[in-house]
Order: structure tokens, then C-alpha cells, then sequence
């Protein structure tokens, strides 16, 4: 690759020397010929027999042009022959352009005729390149032509890429279909498309001062893959963001914030109604068995403890500070938390760069990285770790213990975290709040929380990423382990104004961000209700062992929109085998619907959904339920409840484990019902047929993107 590297180099010293931002058309062929891109092949004939040479080893059709720097206007001087189909059309064709130029021009000087490959048919598609302010290079791939500008169906990966990602890109634009060929068209050669896509994004990586490249056209036959023109913009300040800390580095400072043996509260207050009471009260309420030291100017002691002037008084090690002072004071407290070694402090106050006052914050910034200190916020709610009864925040005190760990960029979101985390009885093992993200972001809590072995899922809700690329690399490596759950906010551009006006944040092209999250192996939430139903719902569900889906159901019209549902969410309907119809029509009545969806009808008593249920369950072909229930005097919702509940238990000891989830369809009681079946491993849910299928769908992207189907 070296000499490959050095011609690049080359060519890019010539731009950089020349003072250039872009490159010549002959400087791309050489940029590209160097990594192996093809591009239309090309040479400059001397006499006609080379030009009839030449163009047979092409191959034919070729194009032939005069070169001269004395004739500007190729086709005027008719200088320009195109299609020539044999060798001695190729020689025939010097002749003329060599007479045509010398009649056009006496004394033009003549360095020779140009042949050049003609690209003939295929698919036209777009190979490019783009530098994003937070993701960095990506890779981006789409049709060619002017559609690409009014469909913007384009798709992009982190570059360097895989050959699987590029691949990936060919399924992963709305026009793929074009691409297998329609309507007599032949399909491309998908080898040679990605073989183009990963050595684009390995160049741009080598080089990063290539801040953008397109190849478009690229023409796609079922033989190769060509480019017929590149385009390359340079510039040679760009620097790529540092490389982010090492992971053992992080998870150290991230351990004594989340994890601390001693507390200290800057700003503590014995006043109702002030922050800095509310901290205290919350350590002191939430049961926190470390110690709290409140830091005051004049106090002596604050609800029952000892109060000291400066952190710099307290005697013993402090491992946090949480901080609830206005904004000006707290670079001069930060310091001296730097001069006392504590490695983090938990920045409540607003009044930074989200209120207009960016100076503020890079000074507080600057402090963090002089003495070492991990920042978390400014701006927000504090922190939540259940594991160590650490109420770290202003909000009320939690104590239902799980093992979902949720952080916000925003204090509204994250108290409608703790709030539906109360009511549905979801326990949780950390809520976090993130703000202006000065220091501390999600992928340090994806370092923290990928080795935390009190939590097994992680959901994020975020407004901008900092540095996409380091959250995209972090998630890629834990969501093989727990499901990493994002509600990416800002995906119009409406929001993404207001993102930029709530918190400094300026979101990037959504695509991008869609595209990423896949790549990374997250699980994207479309709305707050899908992220906080995801983060109680997927650390339920055992994990599937294939693709096939049943759906049982006593109501017809709960089926369809079932059914509606399975697709919206990528999952797959098993098709039925002869032999399973004829054994679920045996619990079935006759006019009930076998196939899949399986509709018991509605009349039918508990014990045919029993049999069903059980029916599903043993089957190896089956790999998960969704139950549509339908409120009978037959079966009423707790006796359905009760009875699903029964059967997953006896299967589950006989070794039958499969995800189910349930529809209930009824007066108010299936609410309870719907509560039962929870509580006991089957995510439920009344008046809903898409969200139960939302989280059977979220379990499945997981389980995909991590390698286990």
C-alpha cells in the first residue's frame, strides 16, 4: 500500500504547493488509479497504428480527442470522434482529427491523440465521501443522475468500511431493487460496487485532508463497476477530533463519580426550596452509606453534618462533588476541588454555553483539563445510581433497583424517565443527567456501564453527539453485549433549530445518524414513549433463536394490525407448514383461520388459548409469540392472564424459552391483566397492537445486530 500511499501524496504536495483546494481531472485519474478505483481507461497515441493498438486493448467503443494547449474548443476543431468500434476505424479516426486540427489551427502544437474507454450502459450510481462535524469520514452511496438530488436516497457508513457494510449500502437505499435489474435490465456486479465503496473509504481515511470526494457517475454493469468522472475538494487544515481516552482510563474516573465513597455538596443549604437542599436531602433520604460532606462559606453544620468553608477543609479522600452554586462561582470552586484530587464533579447550574454564555463554559472546561476532573453537565438534573442508593440530584429520591441505566441531554426527559420508570414499576440502575455535555458524554457512560454488572440495557436519549465516531465505535463494542437503546432528538429540521438553540447542539443530516446507529448495533427509538417501553420491555424478552413469528389471536381485526405491525418492524411471518395448520386446527373451531395469523375467534373458553399457546411454545419451528387477546365473558382478561402466565412457566421448566408478547383488547380490567402478564416476563399491553410488536421488533434488531441469530 505504501507506493500507493506516496503517489496520493504526490499528487496532494503538487495541490497543497499551488496553493489549490480542489484537484484536476487528470490528478483524480492518478489519486484514483492508485488505489485500484477504476476509472475509464485512457492513453495518448503518437502515430495511427498505436492509436489502433491502444484501442483494441481497451476495448471498444472508444472515444479519440485531439491534445493541444493551442485548442481550447476540442469539438469546434473537430477534434472529437466518438463510438469508434474497431482498429481500423481507431486509425482512420487519427487521420481525421489530426487534418481537422491542422486546418483548424495551422501552428497548433499537437502532443498527440487521446483514446479513451467509452462507458456504455449499466446502472449510473454515486460513490462519494463527506467529512461530518461529528462522525468524521463517511462513506456515502446512492443512484446516480438528478434523482439523487430530489430523492436524497443516499446512505452512508463510518469510513474505513468493511466489505459487509458495503454491501449493506447496496440493500441499504430505497432504489435497491434497480439494482438486481428490472424490466429486462441486468443486475450489477454487487463484488465490484463494494470493491469500489471500501477503497473510497480507505483512501479518505489515509487522507483526511480529502474532505470530500465524489465518483458520479459510477457505471454498474453486470461486468464491473466504472468511474466516469471524480471530483476531490481538499483542505489541508482539517484535523481529525483525538483519538477519545482509553477505556480503562475512563471507566476509573467514571467508577468514582458513580461509585463514590464520599461526597462533597458545593453550595449545600439548609433553606427550603434551594438546590443545594435538595441535594443534600436526596443523599441523606436515598439512603447513601458514604460520606457527605456540605461545603458552605458560613455554615457549621447543614441538616446534621458538619459543614466546611472549601472541599480543600475536609480532611478525608472526596471521590465527587456535587455542585449547586450560580454559574460565575463555579470555575473558582472547581479549582479547588482540583487542588483536593477529585476526580468528578457534577455540574447542576445553568447560566453556560446553552444560555449564550460560551466563555463561561470553556473556562470551567479548561479547569477540568488542567487538574484532571471529570465534568458532568453543566446544566442538569445530577445522577441517579440505585446500586449504591446515590441520589445525586435535585429531583425527588428513587429507589425501585433494576438494571437499566437511562441518561437525558435534557432535565424534562430525564424527569419523564423517572417519573414512567415509578410507574411501571421498572427498576432501574442509574438515570443520568448529561446537559451541556462539556466534558463527560455517552460514550463515557457506555464505557462505565458496559462493565457495570448491575445494569444489562442502556438508553440514551441525546440532542447532538460530540463526537459521533467515538459513540459510534463505544456502541459498537458493548450492544454486542447489552442492548444500547438511542432516541436520537432533532431529526427535522425544525428540531434540529431547536436543538441548537436549547443546548449549543447543532444536529447533523438524520440520515447519518440513522445509518450510523445501525452500523454501530443501537437500537434507535422513534419517539420518548418507544425509548423508555424499550428499556423496560427488551431486558424482559429472552432472546429469540430464529426469525419466525406467530401470532395467535382471538380477535380477527387485532391480527391484521398485528400483522400491519410485524412488517413496520422487520419481522419475519412464518409461513405455515400443512403439517402445524392441520395440529393448530384441532383446538381451533371451523370457521376460526388457521395459517399465521392462528384466530381462535372470540368465543372460545381459556383452554383453547392454552392449547395454542402450548402449541407454540413446543414447536421448534416457532421462535416467538405475539398473543392478540380479546375481553369474552368466556375468558375473562385476569383468567387469560393467569393462564399465559401458567403455561410459559411449565413450558419454560420443560426447556421451551421464546419471547411472547401480548395485545389485550378489552373493557378497562385488561389493564390489570396487561400489568399481570408483565410482572411475570410478557411485556403486555392494552388498546395497543404496535407497541408490544415494537419491543418483540427492538429485541430482534438487538439480537441481529450483536451476532446471536
Amino acid at each position: 500500500m505504501s507506493n500507493s500511499k506516496d503517489a496520493v501524496r504526490k499528487v496532494l504536495d503538487q495541490v497543497k504547493a499551488d496553493n489549490r483546494t480542489s484537484l484536476t481531472a487528470p490528478e483524480g485519474k492518478l489519486v484514483c488509479d492508485a488505489y485500484g478505483i477504476p476509472v475509464p481507461k485512457e492513453g495518448v497515441a503518437k502515430s495511427a497504428g498505436e492509436a489502433g493498438k491502444m484501442a483494441s486493448s481497451m476495448g471498444f467503443p472508444v472515444v479519440m480527442k485531439i491534445v493541444s494547449p493551442d485548442i481550447l474548443h476540442k469539438t469546434e476543431a473537430g477534434g472529437v470522434i466518438v463510438g469508434v468500434k474497431t482498429a481500423q476505424d481507431a486509425e482512420k479516426a487519427y487521420e481525421t482529427i489530426l487534418g481537422n486540427a491542422k486546418k483548424y489551427k495551422a501552428d497548433a502544437k499537437i502532443e498527440g491523440i487521446q483514446v479513451q474507454q467509452m462507458l456504455a450502459g449499466g446502472t449510473e450510481v454515486i460513490v462519494g465521501s463527506i467529512t461530518d462535524g461529528s462522525f468524521g469520514k463517511l462513506v456515502a452511496f446512492g443512484l446516480g443522475g438528478v434523482l439523487v438530488e430530489v430523492l436524497k436516497d443516499i446512505t452512508f457508513r463510518l469510513a474505513p468500511a468493511t466489505k459487509e457494510d458495503a454491501l449493506s449500502m447496496l440493500d441499504g437505499i430505497q432504489a435497491h431493487e434497480i439494482l438486481k435489474g428490472v424490466r429486462g435490465g441486468e443486475p450489477v456486479n454487487r463484488a465490484a460496487l463494494a470493491d469500489v465503496i471500501v477503497k473510497v473509504s480507505q483512501l479518505v481515511t489515509d487522507f483526511p485532508e480529502i474532505i470530500e470526494l465524489d465518483l458520479n457517475p459510477v457505471f454498474a454493469t453486470a461486468k464491473d463497476a466504472i468511474a466516469a468522472d471524480v471530483r476531490i475538494v481538499v483542505d489541508f487544515a482539517y484535523k481529525p477530533k483525538p483519538k477519545p481516552r482509553p477505556t480503562e482510563e475512563i471507566v476509573a474516573a467514571m467508577s468514582r463519580i458513580m461509585q463514590p465513597k464520599a461526597v462533597a455538596v458545593v453550595g449545600a443549604s439548609a433553606e427550603d426550596g434551594k438546590i443545594g437542599n435538595s441535594v443534600m436531602k436526596n443523599l441523606i433520604n436515598g439512603g447513601y452509606k458514604g460520606e457527605i460532606y456540605p461545603i458552605h462559606p458560613k455554615a457549621s453544620e447543614i441538616l446534621g453534618y458538619k459543614a466546611y468553608k472549601s472541599v480543600k477543609d475536609v480532611p478525608g479522600v472526596i471521590d465527587t462533588a456535587v455542585f449547586a452554586i450560580p454559574a460565575k462561582f463555579v470555575a473558582a470552586a472547581l479549582t479547588e476541588c482540583g487542588e483536593k484530587k477529585i476526580p468528578g464533579a457534577v455540574l447542576i447550574p445553568s447560566g453556560f454555553a446553552e444560555a449564550g454564555a460560551p466563555e463561561l463554559q470553556a473556562e470551567i472546561v479548561e479547569v477540568g483539563k488542567k487538574y484532571d476532573i471529570r465534568l458532568m453537565g453543566p446544566n442538569i438534573y445530577g445522577f441517579y445510581y440505585t446500586p449504591a442508593n446515590l441520589c445525586a440530584t435535585f429531583c425527588t429520591a428513587y429507589d425501585v433497583k433494576g438494571h437499566a441505566a437511562l441518561s437525558s441531554q435534557s432535565g424534562g426527559i430525564g424527569m419523564a424517565i423517572i417519573g414512567f420508570s415509578r410507574s411501571a414499576k421498572m427498576g432501574v440502575s442509574a438515570i443520568v443527567g448529561l446537559g451541556n455535555k462539556s466534558d463527560i458524554d455517552e460514550d463515557d457512560l457506555l464505557a462505565f456501564f458496559e462493565q457495570d454488572p448491575n445494569t444489562n440495557l442502556i438508553a440514551q436519549h441525546c440532542e447532538d453527539l460530540k463526537d459521533g465516531r467515538a459513540f459510534a465505535e463505544a456502541a459498537k463494542r458493548v450492544s454486542k453485549k447489552k442492548p444500547v437503546v438511542v432516541l436520537k432528538a432533532g431529526r427535522t429540521s425544525a428540531g434540529a433549530k431547536a436543538a441548537s438553540s436549547h443546548t449549543g447542539a447543532l444536529a447533523g443530516n438524520d440520515k447519518i445518524y440513522e445509518d450510523v446507529l445501525a452500523q454501530s448495533g443501537v437500537i434507535r427509538a422513534r419517539s420518548l414513549r418507544q425509548l423508555l417501553e424499550f428499556a423496560r420491555g427488551v431486558p424482559v424478552l429472552p432472546t429469540p433463536k430464529g426469525e419466525n413469528v406467530l401470532i395467535i389471536t382471538g380477535a380477527g381485526g387485532s391480527g391484521v394490525l398485528l400483522s400491519d405491525s410485524c412488517v413496520d418492524n422487520g419481522l419475519s411471518l412464518m409461513s405455515m407448514p400443512p403439517d402445524l395448520d392441520a395440529a393448530f386446527r384441532k383446538f381451533i373451531p371451523p370457521f376460526g383461520a388457521a395459517g399465521n395469523p392462528v384466530d381462535i375467534t372470540g368465543g372460545e373458553p381459556p383452554i383453547t388459548y392454552v392449547n395454542t399457546v402450548k402449541l407454540g411454545l413446543s414447536d421448534e419451528r416457532i421462535h416467538s409469540l405475539i398473543l392478540g387477546y380479546w375481553h369474552t365473558i368466556v375468558t375473562p382478561p385476569m383468567v387469560f392472564a393467569r393462564n399465559m402466565v401458567e403455561v410459559k412457566k411449565e413450558m419454560e421448566a420443560k426447556g421451551f424459552v421464546k419471547p411472547i408478547v401480548a395485545s389485550l383488547a378489552g373493557d378497562v380490567e385488561v389493564e390489570e391483566a396487561a400489568e399481570y402478564l408483565y410482572q411475570n416476563g410478557i411485556p403486555a399491553y392494552a388498546y395497543s397492537t404496535e407497541l408490544p410488536v415494537e419491543v418483540l421488533g427492538a429485541k430482534y434488531k438487538w439480537a441481529r445486530g450483536a451476532g446471536l441469530l
